[in-house]
C-alpha cells in the first residue's frame, strides 16, 4: 500500500495536469470486498433501471451506493484520502457529490465511453468538484482503462473527439491503485477489448453548498446517521441539509441542519 505523495507534488500534478494516481493504495483484501460489493450493487441498479424502462439489461453502473454497511461503506468511512481531497478544496469542508460502481464489460458500450466531465459548471480556476476512481480491477490499455486529456481541465470548451483521441492517455495500473482528479477534465472510459469485466468504483466529492446527486442524509435517515464518526457525517451531508420548515429552521446552533462553515 503507498498513500505517500507529497502535498507539494499533490499540488504541482493537480494544477498542471489536473490529475495524480495512487499506485496500489488499498489492500488486495479489501480490492476483493470492493469489487464483490460493486458488482452486487450493479446487480440491485440492473433492476431499478430494467424495472423503470432505462435500458433492458442494465449498463454496467450502479449510482448512489450507500448504506448496506458494506466494504463500500466501509471505504468511505476510513477517509484514506482526505488530506488530500481537503487540500484540492482549500483545508475547507467537502461532501460526497456521488458514488458510481462501473464494470466494463468485455465488448459492450456503455454511456461512460463518450467524452464528456463530470459537472457541468465550469468556474475558471476555481475547484468545484473532485473525482475519484478506486480501480478493483488492473487497468490497461485492453481492458478499457480511462482516458484523460491531461490539463483540459483548464478549458471550458468540450474538444472534439478527434482532438481528445490525438493526445488523451490511458490512465493505466494495478488493482487497488486510486485516481484523484479535477472533475472539469475531459475523460470518457475505454473499450474492453479483452473477455473480462473491469471493475471499479468511482465517487465524486463536491463542496458543501453544491447539491450531491443524492440526499443520502435523508435517505440514510437520522438514526444512521448517529452511528458515523465526525468527519463521516460530514462526507454524507448531515451538516449541510437543507430545512424543510420553521421548526427545523429555528434550532440553536448544535442542532442547525445546516452548520456553520459549510459554504
Amino acid at each position: 500500500m503507498s498513500i505517500n505523495m507529497t502535498l507539494v507534488d499533490y499540488d504541482r500534478a493537480m494544477e498542471e495536469r489536473g490529475w495524480v494516481i495512487f499506485e496500489k493504495a488499498i489492500s488486495d483484501e479489501l480490492v476483493m470486498e470492493m469489487k464483490k460489493d460493486v458488482l452486487a450493487w450493479i446487480e440491485i441498479c440492473k433492476e431499478y433501471q430494467i424495472r423503470n424502462g432505462i435500458n433492458e439489461d442494465g449498463d454496467g453502473t450502479a449510482h448512489q451506493t450507500i448504506g448496506r454497511n458494506d466494504s463500500i461503506d466501509k471505504f468511505y468511512a476510513m477517509h484514506l484520502f482526505h488530506d488530500y481531497i481537503s487540500r484540492y478544496f482549500g483545508g475547507k469542508p467537502y461532501i460526497l457529490s456521488c458514488s458510481t460502481p462501473t464494470a466494463g464489460y468485455a465488448h459492450k458500450p456503455n454511456y461512460l465511453q463518450r467524452v464528456h466531465r463530470d459537472v457541468g459548471t465550469y468556474i475558471d480556476g476555481y475547484n468545484l468538484r473532485l473525482n475519484l476512481i478506486v480501480m478493483l480491477d488492473d487497468f490497461t490499455e485492453e481492458n478499457g482503462a480511462t482516458r484523460i486529456l491531461s490539463g483540459s481541465h483548464c478549458k471550458e470548451e468540450k474538444p472534439t473527439d478527434e482532438e481528445f483521441e490525438a493526445s488523451c492517455q490511458s490512465i493505466t495500473g494495478p488493482a487497488g491503485s486510486v485516481v484523484l482528479f479535477n472533475s472539469y477534465l475531459w475523460h470518457r472510459g475505454g473499450v474492453n477489448r479483452t473477455n473480462n469485466t473491469r471493475v471499479a468504483l468511482t465517487s465524486g466529492f463536491t463542496r458543501p453548498f453544491v447539491k450531491p446527486q443524492t440526499d443520502y442524509a435523508r435517505m440514510l435517515g437520522e438514526e444512521y446517521g448517529k452511528g458515523l464518526s465526525e468527519l463521516t457525517r460530514q462526507l454524507l451531508g448531515y451538516n449541510s441539509r437543507v430545512p424543510v420548515s420553521l421548526d427545523e429552521w429555528y434550532r440553536p446552533d448544535p442542532r442547525r441542519l445546516y452548520q456553520k462553515g459549510q459554504g
